[in-house]
C-alpha cells in the first residue's frame, strides 16, 4: 500500500528507515514514541472497523487543522491491525485547481495489484475489467476479446464506479478492507464522485472507508464542503474533528519528547506553560518547538509560524536546502527515480543532501519515495522559492514526466500540463493539457476532463497553430468540453459553454448541428423544455449533406427526436420520425441505431393502439441488436415496461430482471440497471411481492441514481406505502419528493400520469378530496392521447375522487355547480379513447362501479360484483380483488343485508391480509366496527398471536415491535436501530401481516403478548 497513512517508515521516536539507501539506517527523534491524547479517536476508528467486519460498511471522515495529528492517528490505527485486515491507502495530490484524475484511487489500486497480482484483480471485478484497464492500462492482459471497450458518456463513469465497488466487495469477503484516502482538500473531482458512490453502494461488504481533510482548507465554495454536508445525512458515515491537546496532554508529550524515560528528568512547569501557549495545543508545533529548544526562553524563538516551520530547513547546508526546494516543487512526496531525473548534481551529492534532510527531521522515507515530514513544512519551503527558480524546477519535472510517459504505460499528461504551466510555458503546456483531457475521458473521469478542456480553451489564443497541435478546432474543443461537463453532471456550465460555442461558430459551419444536438441533450438533462425544437433545427442543418458520416449522424439525431416525442406522449409524431430514422439507419448499416429506432417505433405504435404490432416489433428490435449491449438494454427497458402496462406481470418481471442482470454484468447497474430495477418494482408490487420490490428500491436508491430515475423509484414506494396502509410515511415521503417529481413531470407524460395517480390516491386516503381533484384535473386537461397503461388506473382514481366529492357536497367547490357531470363526461371520453388497451376492461369495470348511483343498492351490488369478477382474472394487480370485495361488502351493508355484508367484508379482510394490502384491512376494520359486525380475526381463521406470533417474528421484528409499542414512527424506529426509515417500514408491514393487526395501534396492543 502507499500513502502516509499506510506505510510511513519514519515513525515514532527512533525508526529504521528503508528506501533509496536500502540497508542504511537513519535515526530521527522528531516524533513522540507514543501517541498522546488520541485514545478516544483511535477507539472510534476501531469501533467502526468492528462494524465493518460484521458486514456493516462504514465511512469515517476525519477532519482537523494542519499539524493536529490526523496522519499519526491513522498510522497508529493501521499499525495495530492484524494480518486479517487489508489496508489500501492513497493520498490526494496537490496539482493546483485541476488535479490528476483518480490520483489517490490509482495509488491504492496499484498497491493492491502489487499485492495480489493483476489477474486476481481483474478476476475479482469480472465484467468490469474493461473499466479497470481503462483506469490502469498497465494491468491489461492483452488477451484479445477479454477487455471490451468501455461505453461512453455517464455510463462509462457508472461502469468504472461499479467495477471498483465490486472489486472492494469481492475482496472484502476474504479479508476486511480499510480504504484510506488522505488530504481530501486536494482531491480531484473524479475521485470525489467515486467516493460519494462507494459510500452509498457498498451495502454488502466488509469495508471501512477512512477520509481525512484539513478543516481550514475546505472553505465556502470548496467542492469537498458540499460533499461533507451531504455525507452527514448518511447513516453509514461518521464524522469527527480532532481537537487540540490540553495542557496536561502537552505536558505528557513534552516529557516523551525530551526523554524523561531515560534520564529521569522532567521539563520545568514554566517550560510546559510556555510550550502550551506557543503551540496552542497543536502536536506538530509542540514537536517543532521542542526540536529547536524554543520553549525554554524567548531567545531565538521564531516570530511567525512560517519561521518556525523553516527553522530545521534553515539549519541545513545550501545543497540540502536546494534539494528540499526542488522536492517541494514536485509535491508532498517524490520518488527517488523521479528525483534523480530532475536533480542536476551527482547521485552521491543527492544521497548526501537527502540524508542530511532526513536526519534533520525535514524529510522521511516511504518505500522509494521521499516525503516531507509534514505538508506544512513543504508549503513553507515552496513559498520560499524565487520565481525564476520555481519556473526552472517545474520545467525539469515536466521534462522528466514527458520522458517517463514516452517509455512507460502510466498516464502522466496531467502532471506534465501542471508543471509546464508552472514553468510559464503555455506552448508546451497546451499539447499536454489536450492529452490529459483525452486520458481523463478514457478513464471516465469526466469532471477532470472538463476542467482540462476549459484550461486548454483558455490557452488557445496564446498557442501558435493551436488547431494543428490540438488535432481539432476550437469549436470542436468547446463542444467536447461541454459534453464532458454534461457527463460529469455539470449541466448548467455545459449549457453555457455550448451556447458560447454556437455564438462563436459561423452560421454555416458543419459543427452547428452537433452543437444543437448537444444543447438539446443538456436541456433534457436539466429537465427544461426546448430539446425537440433544437433537434429539429439540427435536422434542418443536415439537409443536403450526403456523406456517410453526416447521414449516420442524422440517424442518431432522428432517434433522439423520436425518443423525446415518445416521452412527451406525442406518439403519432414519434412514429413518423422513428420510421425515418429506421430507414436511414438501415441504409448506413448502423446496427445499434437500427435496433433503437425499431424499439422506439414499436413502443410508439403500441401506445397509439397497435399493441400486438408493437410487442412484435420490440422482439424484432432485440434480434436487430445483434448482441449489442447498449441496444439490448434499451430493449429490456422498454419491453419490460410495455409488458407491465399490458398486464403481463410475470413476463414484465422476467424481462426486467434479465436486463438488470445484464446491466450488472456490464457494470451499468447505476444507469440502465436502475431503470430496469424500477421496471421490475411495479409488476412485483402488482403481484404482491412487496418485500422483493422493496429490496430492489433500496438497492437502486443506494446507487445514487439521476433525478428522473429516483423519481420513479420514490413514486413506486409511495404507492406501495399507501396500499399497505402506511399513510403517514407515504405523506412525508411525498412532501419531501414533490419538487423533484414536478421537474420530471414537466417533461414526461409518463411521469405526469404515474405521479398524478399516486398523488390522487394519497390525497383521497388522507381526506384531502379537493387536493385529490386538483391532481385529477391535469388528466382532463392533457392535450395529447395519454399513455393508456398509465391513464387507465388514473381514470379509476379520478372516478373515486368524483364519487367522494358527490358523497361529501362542497368538498370540491368547482364540482358543486353541476355535480361533476361535465367532469364525468370528460373522464368517460378519455376512457373511450384508451379502451383499446388490453387491461381496459378491468379498469373500466372499477370506473363504472365507483360512479354507480349510491341510491340504487342493487345496481351498486351488481357493479361491484362485476368489478370483483374482473379483478379475479389472471395477473390482475393483487390489491384490486380485496378492494372490490370491500366495496361489495359496503354495498350489501347499504342494502340492509348484514349477513352478506359480513361475509363480503370478512372475505375482503382475509384476502387483504394474505396479500399484504393493509389499506383494505384497515378500511374493513373501520367499517365493520362502525356497523357492529364481527369481522377480522374474530370473524374467521385468526392470525397467530401470543407465543405463536413470537415464534413467527424475527429478532429484528421483535425489536421493531417494541418500538411500535412506544409509539415511535418509522423514521424514529430507524434512528433508534440504525437502519433507514424505509427498512423500518418493511419490518412494520411484515409485523402487521404476521400479527394479523390492521393498524400500528392494534400491533402495539398485541406487543405485550410477544414480549
Amino acid at each position: 500500500m502507499t500513502g502516509a497513512a499506510g506505510e510511513a517508515r519514519a515513525v515514532a521516536g527512533r525508526a529504521d528507515v528503508g528506501g533509496p539507501w536500502h540497508h542504511e539506517q537513519v535515526t530521527t527523534s522528531v516524533s513522540s514514541p507514543e501517541m498522546v491524547g488520541r485514545q478516544a479517536d483511535l477507539a472510534w476508528l476501531e469501533g467502526l472497523l468492528v462494524a465493518a467486519r460484521e458486514g456493516a460498511p462504514r465511512t469515517a471522515v476525519l477532519g482537523g487543522e494542519a499539524g493536529i495529528g490526523k496522519t499519526r492517528l491513522l498510522q497508529e490505527f493501521t499499525r495495530g491491525l492484524g494480518g486479517d485486515v487489508r489496508v489500501l491507502a492513497g493520498q490526494s495530490v496537490d496539482l493546483g485547481e485541476v488535479a490528476a484524475p483518480y490520483a489517490p484511487v490509482k495509488a491504492a489500486l496499484r498497491a493492491l495489484v502489487a499485492e495480489v497480482g493483476a489477474e486476481a484483480v481483474l478476476a475479482a471485478v469480472g465484467p468490469g475489467r474493461s473499466a479497470i484497464t481503462a483506469l490502469l492500462p498497465e494491468v491489461a492482459t492483452g488477451e484479445p476479446g477479454r477487455d471490451a471497450p468501455v461505453p461512453g458518456g455517464a455510463a462509462a463513469t457508472g461502469q468504472l464506479h461499479e467495477a471498483i465497488a465490486v472489486l472492494l466487495e469481492t475482496l472484502s469477503r476474504e479479508r476486511p478492507i480499510v480504504f484510506v484516502v488522505e488530504d481530501l482538500h486536494w482531491i480531484d473531482a473524479a475521485s470525489l464522485a467515486l467516493l460519494r458512490f462507494l459510500m452509498r453502494a457498498l451495502t454488502a461488504s466488509r469495508v471501512l472507508i477512512v477520509l481525512t481533510y484539513r478543516t481550514e482548507d475546505v472553505g465556502r465554495g470548496h467542492p469537498v464542503r458540499a460533499f461533507l454536508t451531504e455525507a452527514e445525512r448518511d447513516r453509514g458515515v461518521d464524522r469527527r474533528e480532532i481537537t487540540r491537546l490540553s495542557r496536561a496532554q502537552v505536558r505528557k508529550l513534552a516529557r516523551l519528547l525530551t526523554g524523561e524515560a531515560t534520564d529521569g528528568t522532567t521539563p520545568a512547569e514554566a517550560m510546559i506553560e510556555n510550550l502550551f501557549l506557543r503551540s496552542e495545543g497543536v502536536p506538530f508545533f509542540v514537536e517543532e518547538l521542542i526540536g529547536i529548544d524554543g520553549c525554554r526562553d524567548e531567545s531565538g524563538l521564531p516570530d511567525t509560524l512560517r519561521d518556525l516551520l523553516l527553522v530545521r530547513y534553515e539549519r541545513l547546508s545550501e545543497t540540502a536546502q536546494e534539494l528540499l526546494r526542488l522536492i517541494s516543487t514536485g509535491g508532498v512526496r517524490v520518488s527517488h527515480t523521479l528525483l534523480s531525473a530532475v536533480y542536476v548534481g551527482s547521485p552521491a551529492e543527492l544521497d548526501a543532501a537527502a540524508r542530511e534532510a532526513v536526519v534533520a527531521g525535514v524529510l522521511t522515507i516511504d518505500g522509494d519515495d521521499y516525503a516531507f515530514r509534514h505538508a506544512l513544512v513543504r508549503e513553507a519551503i515552496l513559498a520560499d522559492l524565487l520565481p525564476g527558480e520555481r519556473a526552472r524546477f517545474h520545467a525539469r519535472y515536466a521534462e522528466a514526466y514527458e520522458l517517463a510517459s514516452a517509455t512507460g504505460t502510466r498516464r502522466l499528461a496531467a502532471e506534465i500540463s501542471f508543471h509546464w504551466l508552472g514553468a510559464h510555458d503555455a506552448v508546451r503546456a497546451f499539447p499536454a493539457t489536450i492529452q490529459a483531457m483525452r486520458e481523463a475521458r478514457a478513464a471516465a473521469a469526466y469532471a477532470s476532463a472538463a476542467q482540462l478542456g476549459e484550461r486548454a480553451i483558455s490557452l488557445w489564443e496564446v498557442v501558435p497553430d493551436a488547431e494543428r497541435v490540438a488535432g481539432m478546432g476550437k469549436i470542436e474543443l468547446m463542444g467536447r468540453t461541454a459534453s464532458h461537463l454534461r457527463n460529469a453532471g455539470e449541466s448548467e456550465r455545459s449549457l453555457a459553454l455550448v451556447r458560447a460555442a454556437l455564438a462563436e461558430c459561423p452560421d454555416d459551419d458543419a459543427q452547428v448541428p452537433r452543437l444543437l444536438r448537444d444543447q438539446a441533450l443538456v436541456l433534457s438533462s436539466l429537465g427544461r423544455p426546448g430539446s425537440a425544437e433544437l433537434l429539429r433545427e439540427a435536422l434542418e442543418r443536415l439537409e443536403g449533406l450526403d456523406d456517410p458520416v453526416s447521414r449516420e449522424f442524422r440517424a442518431t439525431v432522428l432517434i433522439a427526436l423520436a425518443g423525446r416525442l415518445m416521452i412527451a406522449g406525442d406518439f403519432g409524431a414519434a412514429v413518423g420520425v422513428a420510421e425515418e430514422a429506421l430507414a436511414l439507419a438501415t441504409e448506413v448499416d448502423a446496427p445499434r441505431a437500427v435496433s433503437v429506432a425499431k424499439n422506439i417505433l414499436s413502443v410508439s405504435r403500441a401506445e397509439r393502439g397497435e399493441v400486438a404490432e408493437g410487442l412484435e416489433g420490440l422482439e424484432a428490435a432485440r434480434e436487430l441488436a445483434r448482441g449489442d449491449g447498449s441496444a439490448l438494454l434499451r430493449y429490456w427497458t422498454n419491453a419490460s415496461d410495455l409488458h407491465y402496462l399490458v398486464g403481463a406481470l410475470h413476463q414484465a418481471v422476467r424481462t426486467a430482471e434479465e436486463g438488470l442482470a445484464r446491466a450488472r454484468e456490464q457494470g451499468l447497474e447505476r444507469s440502465s440497471g436502475v431503470i430496469l430495477a424500477s421496471n421490475a418494482v411495479d409488476p412485483l408490487f402488482a403481484l404482491g411481492d412487496w418485500a422483493r420490490a422493496d429490496s430492489l428500491i433500496e438497492r437502486a436508491l443506494g446507487l445514487d441514481p439521476p433525478t428522473s430515475f429516483t423519481v420513479y423509484l420514490i413514486r413506486a414506494r409511495i404507492w406501495s406505502l399507501v396500499w399497505r396502509g402506511e399513510l403517514d410515511e407515504a405523506s412525508e415521503l411525498y412532501r419531501a419528493s414533490r419538487p423533484e417529481m414536478s421537474q420530471v413531470m414537466s417533461l414526461e407524460m409518463q411521469a405526469r400520469l404515474a405521479v398524478g395517480r399516486v398523488a390522487t390516491e394519497l390525497a383521497l386516503e388522507t381526506g384531502d378530496v379537493a387536493g385529490a381533484w386538483r391532481e385529477v384535473a391535469q388528466l382532463i386537461d392533457e392535450p395529447l392521447l395519454p399513455h393508456p397503461g398509465y391513464a387507465l388506473p388514473y381514470l379509476w382514481a379520478a372516478a373515486r375522487v368524483l364519487a367522494e366529492a358527490r358523497r361529501v357536497p362542497d368538498s370540491v367547490p368547482e364540482l358543486a355547480g353541476d355535480g361533476g357531470r361535465e367532469a364525468e363526461a370528460a373522464l368517460r371520453d378519455l376512457l373511450v379513447r384508451v379502451s383499446f388497451w388490453p387491461t381496459a376492461s378491468v379498469w373500466a369495470a372499477f370506473f363504472e362501479a365507483e360512479l354507480v348511483d349510491p341510491a340504487d343498492p342493487d345496481a351498486r351490488r351488481q357493479a361491484w360484483n362485476a368489478a370483483r369478477e374482473a379483478a379475479s382474472a389472471p395477473e390482475t394487480p393483487v390489491f384490486l380483488e380485496p378492494y372490490a370485495l370491500l366495496r361489495l361488502g359496503e354495498a350489501e351493508l347499504a342494502a340492509g343485508d348484514r349477513t352478506a355484508a359480513r361475509d363480503g367484508l370478512q372475505a375482503a379482510f382475509e384476502l387483504a391480509d394474505a396479500r399484504g394490502v393493509g389499506l383494505v384491512r384497515t378500511r374493513v376494520a373501520e367499517i365493520s366496527a362502525a356497523a357492529g359486525l364481527a369481522v377480522g380475526d374474530g370473524g374467521g381463521p385468526r392470525r397467530p398471536t401470543g407465543s405463536d406470533a413470537a415464534v413467527e417474528l424475527t429478532a429484528r421484528e421483535r425489536q421493531v415491535l417494541e418500538l411500535i409499542a412506544e409509539g415511535l414512527s418509522n423514521k424514529q424506529i430507524g434512528e433508534r436501530l440504525f437502519i433507514s426509515g424505509k427498512t423500518a417500514s418493511v419490518h412494520v408491514s411484515a409485523i402487521l401481516r404476521k400479527l394479523g393487526a390492521a393498524t400500528r395501534t392494534e400491533a402495539a396492543v398485541r406487543a405485550g403478548a410477544v414480549r
